[in-house]
Order: structure tokens, then C-alpha cells, then sequence
């Protein structure tokens, strides 16, 4: 059974920044395109992020370009999301994923983290 643990969420003012980590443990990392993904009340759950097991190919939701940066260590069997810039509209739930497959939508991914709350105020 793989875990994934998530921590870094918080309160933030415009403009602000964060930084999402997520703990994987059960199985080999390495195995896993790792992704991330966000829930704003009544939305569904939105695709922002994915790296690849390697690290060194990933691919970004619009929305977030230049703004978000995602990461992985091989050794500490963490990934990361860097947030800058950050807007209201970034306020929801924001979950770290694993998936076998390399895929951008969210049924892809087999394993989930708790999720974590941002709040952004204007």
C-alpha cells in the first residue's frame, strides 16, 4: 500500500507564496509519475501539475505556468510544489497523487494524498 502524506498548506495574502511537500512511503517512488492536483469548493478536482519518475520531464496546467513549480527527490521520496504569485482563485483543497501511468487527469492516478487547504486573501 503506498501513503502520501502532504504537508505546507496554510493561510496566504495575494501575491504571497507556499510550498507543498508530499511524503510517499510503501512502495518504490520511482515507480510513480507524481502529480497534483486542487478542489475549489463546488469545482471538481483540477489537474495542475505532473513530473515524471525520473524528474526530469514535467508538464503544467495553463492556469499555473511560470506561477507553480513541481519537484521530486528520489532519495527522500518527496515531491514538491513551489507556489508564487499566488491569486484568490488559487483558494481550494490541494492533493498530491501517484500514478503508474504518465497522465494529467485525475482517474490515472491510483493512490492520493489527505489534501490540504490554501486559503488566499485578497
Amino acid at each position: 500500500q503506498v501513503q502520501l502524506v502532504e504537508s505546507g498548506g496554510g493561510l496566504v495574502q495575494a501575491g504571497g507564496s507556499l510550498r507543498f511537500s508530499c511524503a510517499v512511503s510503501g512502495r518504490t517512488f520511482i515507480s510513480y509519475t507524481m502529480g497534483w492536483f486542487r478542489q475549489a469548493s463546488g469545482k471538481e478536482r483540477a489537474f495542475i501539475a505532473l513530473i515524471s519518475r525520473s524528474g526530469y520531464s514535467t508538464y503544467y496546467a495553463n492556469f499555473v505556468k511560470v506561477r507553480f513549480t513541481i519537484s521530486r527527490d528520489n532519495v527522500k521520496n518527496t515531491v514538491y510544489l513551489q507556489m508564487n504569485s499566488l491569486k484568490p482563485e488559487d483558494t481550494a483543497v490541494y492533493y498530491c497523487a501517484a500514478a503508474v501511468s504518465h497522465a494529467d487527469y485525475a482517474r490515472a492516478y491510483d493512490y492520493w494524498g489527505q489534501g490540504t487547504q490554501v486559503t488566499v486573501s485578497s
